[in-house]
């Protein structure tokens, strides 16, 4: 028998994707099924867009964060339209994957001026309508974002000068709808929406397998959850108490 002594041959690519059609047959075949109807195949796109939702709901999008900026002038009181996001010439908000998506969530924000860039914190609805003189103006120090299908940011104080309002927004994730198309998610979560398709796939389709399918699903979830987070280096202090006799 001849021993192969030569030097192992490698793969040199890192590109594997799932498009939309892909995705589907392996879902049905994770449920049993193989033959599948036009009809399926919608409705199987449904609920990828449906779970995809539910991904946001669940707070799974870190990869749609992006860095963005709006000037904010003085006696500014809040900002929207197309300071926040692209709107189209009937003036509904454009849900584009690149510049114009859609803004679900500003995750954190500075207020930045010449003399530098100033934290601001992040406040509920309930706590902006409680200030009873809203026009009050000074560096803006706190942000109410106000979730609505056309969001809105209320600063507090107005702002009594020029700012630039620098934030990070948590952008809508694009639809999955051409069979022919890859999904716009980054590759480590091809198990979470594949365990996940095949899980709402069942619910229709194949009742029998709701249970195992269920359990790998929460589990996948939980390695994407676990994965979509931010990481930084963190140190402890310990406490000193000083004694006085």
């Amino acid at each position: 028998m001849a021993i192969n002594t030569g030097t192992p041959s490698y793969s040199s690519t890192a590109g594997f994707i799932l498009d939309l059609d892909s995705l589907i047959e392996e879902a049905f075949e994770r449920c049993g099924l193989q033959d599948r109807t036009g009809y399926e195949l919608k409705t199987a796109r449904r609920s990828i867009n449906l779970m995809i939702a539910e991904w946001a709901n669940r707070g799974l999008n870190l990869w749609t964060i992006q860095q963005r900026e709006a000037t904010v002038t003085a006696g500014t009181q809040s900002i929207s339209g197309t300071t926040l996001y692209s709107v189209d010439s009937a003036g509904n908000a454009t849900t584009d994957a690149n510049d114009s998506a859609q803004i679900v969530d500003i995750d954190s924000a500075v207020m930045s001026n010449s003399s530098g860039d100033y934290s601001m914190t992040k406040i509920g609805r309930s706590t902006y309508w409680d200030y009873t003189v809203k026009t009050t103006q000074g560096r803006p120090a706190q942000y109410y974002f106000e979730r609505t299908i056309l969001p809105t940011v209320y600063f507090f104080p107005a702002a009594d000068s020029t700012y630039t309002f620098k934030y990070y927004a948590s952008l809508r994730m694009t639809d999955i709808n051409a069979y022919t198309k890859n999904a716009m998610i980054p590759f480590r979560f091809l198990p979470c929406l594949v365990s996940g398709l095949s899980y709402y796939v069942a619910m229709k389709y194949a009742p029998d397998r709701l249970p195992m399918l269920k359990g790998v699903y929460d589990e996948e979830f939980y390695r994407a959850a676990a994965s979509d987070v931010e990481k930084a280096s963190y140190s402890m202090v310990p406490r000193q108490t000083l004694y006085f006799e």
